[in-house]
């Protein structure tokens, strides 16, 4: 599978597996292969350089997307000359051709703005589908049938492609009334979201369509069937992306590979088709699917059912790469507002984790990375020990805490003076203390609390005034007379600017910005935290100003979605709008089609954008989520039914337990269904079994995911020579040469900035990252450097000696050994004591 970075517009599949593509054989097991159209640095036969399976499917897919367009530009002509033709007719005759001119105009006006308003983002898919049993067309001009024909696939494996259909927004025919798309809607496009690996039916290849507008940005296919050999217009189907790699295992020539297939087939086939009414949790090691396979489930299950699912589907990932790898592989189902894809730094509405992980190769004095970049505002990351702590649950804690210390600064009034009945009546600061610790007894949020605040304030000064010693023996005008003293003091001036200075209306960014005081934070956070852990979280957040803006850290997000609980929104009068001045004044708005229809489209937007509360959630490399992040998701999927996907032996939080008690909070007692994915079928065999030796150290007796396929291409070993910098552009170099495709150059995090400038200049298909950004993400080559530092200076026991943060360096170091598809090269620093071959410490048998 494949994702687009984020700093990326290049019209390829993605910046780290596009090459995985295949045309007559494997092209990642080109060099083994002697099927294989091309050798291992993607050259032919006759010497001239093959332009990439991949370049050549964008480009076929570009010159459909632009056939579509001419035909929907002269359908929109054809709309608007019918309209005006229509609408120009002033003498019709008989009221019966007035009525006939009006619907005219009326269907043209429907049918102009439909097409107008699916003009974006058009085009989302294909399928390549084998003959069918009968030859029975829908409207739409495509088949119906949803077996093959009988003799659809030859006695020896080969088939052709009979029908190609392309999926989008709406259906389009051409002039000879020939499907050039068909609407996402019709049951012709049902393959494309019901078909799985099990149970194909007419379906070879799958194929997602990323595009931005009239631009295809990248394409990324399933395939199927790959134990068959499918021809299209004469020529063996190309396929890209994890697709290739499914047909390079489905056409080997030995019974178990096709076992293999098999079995990869049916795990991820279970997992997609699970029921709904309950938590799907999908467990599996790298390269086994389970992101891909969970999204795919997404999509089966909103066309099952599109109105259980009205309510939304929410997609979690925990860095925006992935989100745009997410993107990519589940495409738009035509309605807004129906899938949200979310960063964990984007979760919280008006926050945004400004950046990902980076900085300028240190720690800042605050405890995070910092760095000014391209004129760019500061980045924000966490230094690990402070993540620990704001990632821990007793922030819940602490944040209360912290909220109800923040109303008593900024130099809020410790004194009342009122004039009632003619007389002063006055609270002092130890009265207002005791006033706002009653306050503080009740459970609602902080902001709800104001009415409360007031009330009892008012209480206070009547009991003082000694008024209610007047009316000992009539309630009755004791109440009105309480009701008049309540009217007067509420009323002046004074009284309101006490009470706004007194109990403030508090925005979560606000409270994050006092937290920044150590010694209040200190005080506020009792011993809730260790020592030195509030110093340190007062300092990440000195980056804030006295109003809370500033870059955010992703889990200073998840502190504010905490904040947002805790404080709450005050309800907000309603403001009368020009349409209910209207109203009053008996004026009836009219309106047309087409704004109704644009109406009904800027809800739905706003509803996706306001939407906190979803019917399925999704959470993408779930191991990862600190305990407040998963209060933060938890609280989007109150009402909803769960996939969950993950590895624990890619965790990068260390205390698991803690993680899992919050993680069970967050999905409740519904009843839970898991799953494992067991075939690594991404990694070569060669790749995992490095792999796998830290997987020992990082988690003794874990089982690894079956690696089941081999290029016979052995990682490569080397040792950085002077310069760290030139060695590493040296070698991505060299991996540039060797794959036609990405490769992946994974640093510890605090180099993330050093490695962008070594590899400066290289091009598109480098791409420098640092360890914690590598999740999920895989390239055709992968080079990491110094893996000591990537795992922090853990020792190879992992366990006794090492210690948490120890084990979580070297779960990380697990991750980046596991991105390649093709080629793993490790390149050794100072502090990795390489032996005469190149092999680090740790890495060593």
């Amino acid at each position: 599978m494949a994702a687009q970075h984020a700093a990326q517009d290049a019209p390829q599949d993605t910046p780290h597996s596009p090459a995985r593509d295949a045309t007559a054989g494997p092209a990642t097991d080109a060099a083994t292969d002697p099927a294989a159209d091309g050798g291992p640095d993607g050259a032919r036969d006759d010497g001239v350089r093959d332009d990439g399976v991949r370049e050549r499917e964008v480009r076929a897919e570009q010159a459909h997307l632009d056939t579509v367009y001419r035909r929907l530009e002269e359908k929109i002509d054809e709309a608007e000359f019918l309209m005006n033709d229509a609408s120009q007719r002033s003498q019709v005759g008989t009221p019966g051709a007035l009525a006939e001119r009006d619907a005219q105009v009326f269907r043209a006006g429907i049918h102009l703005n439909r097409l107008n308003s699916e003009f974006e983002d058009f085009l989302f898919g294909r399928v390549d589908l084998l003959s069918g049993k009968d030859g029975v067309r829908g409207a739409d001009g495509a088949y119906l049938s949803v077996e093959p024909a009988e003799n659809a696939v030859r006695p020896d494996g080969t088939a052709d492609i009979a029908e190609t259909l392309h999926i989008g927004r709406l259906g389009v025919l051409d002039a000879d009334y020939s499907p050039l798309v068909i609407d996402w809607r019709a049951p012709a496009a049902a393959p494309f979201y019901r078909a799985t690996p099990v149970e194909p039916g007419r379906v070879v290849r799958r194929r997602v369509i990323r595009s931005k507008g009239r631009r295809v940005l990248g394409v990324e296919d399933d395939l199927l069937r790959p134990e068959i050999t499918a021809r299209l217009d004469g020529a063996e189907l190309a396929v890209v992306g994890d697709g290739a790699l499914m047909a390079s295992l489905g056409r080997a020539r030995s019974h178990a590979m096709r076992d293999i297939v098999a079995s990869i087939q049916a795990e991820q086939d279970m997992v997609i088709r699970a029921p709904a009414a309950s938590v799907t949790e999908v467990e599996g090691g790298p390269g086994t699917g389970k992101t891909a396979v969970a999204l795919h489930r997404a999509a089966y299950l909103l066309y099952q059912d599109r109105r259980r699912y009205a309510g939304g589907i929410l997609i979690v990932s925990p860095t925006p790469l992935l989100v745009s790898y997410t993107e990519g592989v589940l495409p738009s189902l035509g309605e807004e507002g129906q899938v949200a894809i979310r960063a964990l730094g984007s979760l919280a509405d008006g926050a945004e984790a400004h950046g990902s992980y980076g900085g300028d190769g240190s720690y800042g004095a605050d405890g995070s990375y910092g760095a000014e970049a391209d004129g760019a505002a500061r980045t924000a990351f966490d230094a690990p020990r402070v993540a620990r702590v704001k990632g821990s649950a007793r922030m819940v804690r602490v944040l209360r805490a912290s909220a109800r210390g923040a109303l008593g600064r900024d130099g809020a009034p410790e004194r009342l003076r009122v004039v009632v009945f003619g007389a002063r009546v006055e609270l002092d600061a130890e009265e207002l203390r005791a006033i706002r610790r009653q306050v503080l007894g009740g459970t609602a949020p902080l902001n709800l609390m104001r009415p409360r605040a007031r009330r009892f304030v008012l209480d206070a000064l009547w009991e003082k005034s000694g008024a209610a010693a007047r009316y000992p023996d009539d309630p009755e005008l004791e109440q009105e007379a309480r009701e008049g003293f309540d009217e007067d003091v509420s009323t002046e001036p004074e009284f309101q600017e006490f009470l706004d200075a007194w109990w403030p209306e508090l925005a979560p960014r606000q409270v994050l910005a006092a937290m920044a005081d150590e010694r209040a934070l200190a005080r506020w956070a009792g011993r809730t935290l260790r020592a030195g852990e509030a110093a340190d979280v007062a300092r990440s957040l000195g980056r804030l100003d006295a109003a809370g803006q500033g870059p955010l850290s992703v889990h200073d997000v998840a502190l504010l979605d905490e904040l947002q609980v805790l404080l709450g929104t005050p309800a907000r009068p309603r403001q009368q709008t020009e349409a209910d001045l209207l109203a009053e004044l008996g004026v009836q708005e009219v309106t047309t089609a087409a704004d109704r229809n644009t109406a009904r489209r800027e809800r739905a937007e706003r509803l996706a954008e306001e939407r906190t509360d979803y019917a399925h959630v999704i959470v993408d490399e779930a191991q990862d989520l600190t305990p407040m992040q998963w209060r933060m998701v938890g609280r989007r999927g109150r009402h909803a039914t769960w996939t969950v996907v993950g590895d624990p032996a890619q965790s990068s939080w260390p205390d698991t337990e803690e993680a899992a008690a919050a993680r069970d909070e967050a999905l409740g007692s519904r009843p839970r269904r898991r799953f494992e994915l067991s075939v690594n079928y991404r990694n070569p065999a060669e790749v995992a079994e490095l792999a796998d030796r830290v997987l020992a150290l990082a988690m003794p007796g874990v089982v690894p995911p079956k690696a089941v396929r081999s290029t016979g291409l052995e990682p490569r070993f080397a040792v950085a020579q002077g310069d760290l910098g030139a060695s590493v552009r040296a070698e991505a170099r060299r991996l540039l040469d060797e794959v036609e495709g990405t490769v992946g150059v994974v640093v510890a995090m605090e180099r993330r900035t050093q490695a962008r400038e070594w590899l400066a200049g290289l091009g598109d298909r480098v791409v420098p990252l640092g360890s914690l950004e590598a999740k999920g993400l895989e390239y055709d080559a992968t080079l990491v450097v110094s893996p000591a530092e990537i795992a922090g200076g853990a020792p190879r026991d992992g366990g006794s000696g090492a210690g948490a943060a120890g084990t979580v360096g070297l779960r990380t170091l697990y991750v980046a050994l596991t991105r390649a598809t093709q080629r793993l090269t490790i390149l050794s620093g100072e502090r990795d004591a390489a032996d005469d071959a190149g092999v680090p410490e740790l890495l060593r048998d």
